[in-house]
Parts: structure tokens; sequence; C-alpha cells
């Protein structure tokens, strides 16, 4: 305001059931009521429901203004502020409705990671240990031995931590901004993460705990099909242990989750496609993977 800019907010209730049509229409509405222009520009404060709902209007309103980030979650730090993915769930899917709408500016502010609830914070740290997995070996490593000693949560660790997770997905989204290819290799642990927020409505796990999960179970679907190590699967599920971040989930139908995961923007017509681990710091795209084996792994 200081600066000139006529301001005006509009605030969604906390969690994933904000990330819909239905809010993304209010938004809408608001925003013709003001109204903005084609050269008003909305700014996304707050974590990855408020960064994606945020992006997706801007991509959408007017066929597309200018948008801005300021995340103030980690795992909206790390990893949903950067690339320019931007989208709305629906009920038979997350993020199956959206487009690619780069932010003209990301401003990360670390401090803001002391006001999140612990919860919260540890969820961030899923995304960043995916990194580890899929790119970098000696980040995976690092992680373990600042995760045993609670070094992480020092403030000099967490701007590592921050800029390196930044760094890691800026050279893989300018190599593959539309993910033709290699920015597929960012949804490992997706598939089946996506599939158990989906199947518990959004509301029993949050994104982060789903994505460790999902990393959990395809890191042993790699395992089952011969690629990785059990070893490594070990180390991965110890870290998240120490973490503090779920590792399995109990009462969900498998069969109910291969529904969603049929649904997977990765796949082709009827195949299966995975992000699979062969090595810590090494994925691969498996194409055709045989559903009777995702069964065996979920069942576990």
């Amino acid at each position: 305001s200081s600066a000139g800019f006529s301001i005006d907010t509009f605030i969604i209730p906390p969690g994933e059931q904000s990330k819909s049509l239905g809010m993304a229409e209010k938004i809408y509405r608001k925003a013709l009521e003001i109204p903005l222009d084609r050269k008003s520009a909305i700014l996304a404060l707050g974590g990855g429901v408020v960064g994606d709902l945020a992006g997706f209007i801007a991509a959408t309103y007017m066929r597309g203004i200018a948008f801005l980030q300021a995340p103030t979650s980690l795992l909206a730090q790390v990893d949903s502020s950067v690339g320019g993915k931007v989208a709305v769930n629906h009920p038979l899917g997350k993020n199956t409705i959206g487009a690619f709408h780069q932010p003209k500016m990301v401003y990360v502010a670390a401090d803001c990671l002391l006001t999140l609830p612990h919860r919260e914070f540890i969820s961030g740290i899923a995304e960043v240990v995916k990194y580890g997995i899929i790119l970098d070996y000696a980040f995976f490593e690092w992680l373990e031995r600042y995760v045993d000693d609670g070094q992480y949560l020092q403030m000099d660790s967490l701007v590592h931590i921050i800029k390196t997770s930044c760094h890691i997905k800026s050279k893989i989204v300018s190599r593959d901004e539309k993910e033709e290819n290699l920015r597929a290799i960012l949804n490992f642990g997706h598939t089946i993460g996506h599939a158990v927020e989906a199947t518990t409505d959004f509301s029993r796990y949050t994104h982060g705990e789903s994505v460790a999960i999902g990393m959990v179970y395809e890191a042993k679907l790699s395992s089952a099909l011969g690629l990785m190590p059990a070893s490594s699967v070990s180390r991965i599920v110890q870290l998240f242990q120490k973490i503090g971040l779920p590792i399995k989930t109990t009462g969900l139908d498998p069969e109910l989750l291969l529904q969603y995961m049929m649904r997977d923007k990765k796949n082709i017509g009827s195949q299966l496609v995975f992000v699979l681990p062969d090595s810590i710091g090494h994925v691969r795209i498996v194409k055709d993977v045989d559903i009777n084996l995702v069964r065996e792994v979920l069942k576990e």
C-alpha cells in the first residue's frame, strides 16, 4: 500500500478441501467485483494449497494475469512454489484440473517456519527427503546425519535445506517445464500418495505425510521388482521414522487405492506408470507395472 498499490485480500479456510472449483468460483466472483484487470497481479501468501489455488486463478482469470508466490510453509518453500504447476482438486483425483503458470517471483522468508505447527513442519520434510532419493545421494546422507542430532531444526540448516531443494527442483524444471520426461521424476511417492489423500477425503493425512507413505510403498514396489536393494528401502524407512513421518497406512481398501491410481496423470492408457528408485539418488520411470504386484505391496 505504501508503494501505491491497491490491495484486496481473499482468505480461504485451511486444508485441501479449499483447493476446489467451488472455491475458485468464489474467488473469480471477488476478482470481478473488485474488479481485477489484465494488469493486476495475484500474490499467494500461505502454504501449498494457497499457492496452487491462487496460481490456478491467475492462470485462468482473463486468460492469465501475473502471479507471485510468498510461501510460508516448508512444503511450499521447497516444492510447490517452484516450477509453475497450479491446480485444483476434483473428487475423483488430486490436481486433475490445472495449468502451467510460472510465478513472476518467489519470495521465501525462512523465518516463517518458526511459526509453523510441528506437524506441518515435519510434513514439509517429506518433500525434502524426496530430492535426496531421486537425485542427490549426498543430500540424503546429510539429512540422515542432521536428523540424528536434530540440527535440521536450526535456522542455518533450514536455509541449507530450502536452498538445496529449490536448486534441485529448479534444475529439473528448467530442463522440462511441461513434464514431458525428466520432470516426472519429481512425482516419486505421489502416485500412491495422491491415492492415499483422495481415499481419505484429504482429511486424515497432510500432503507430506501422504507422500512419505507413498515413497515407502513405491520403494517397496521397486524392491519387489528387483530394482532397489532392500537395504536402501530400510534406510528410507528409518529416516522417515526418525523424522516422525508415517511409513504405512491402515484401514484403506487396496482396490480403492488402485482405482485412484489408475487416474494418475503419468499413466499411458491403462498402463500404470511409476517413478521408482533403483538406488538412493537415482530413479527411473517404469511403465506397465503389473497391477497384481502393486496390489500385493499395498496389502502389506
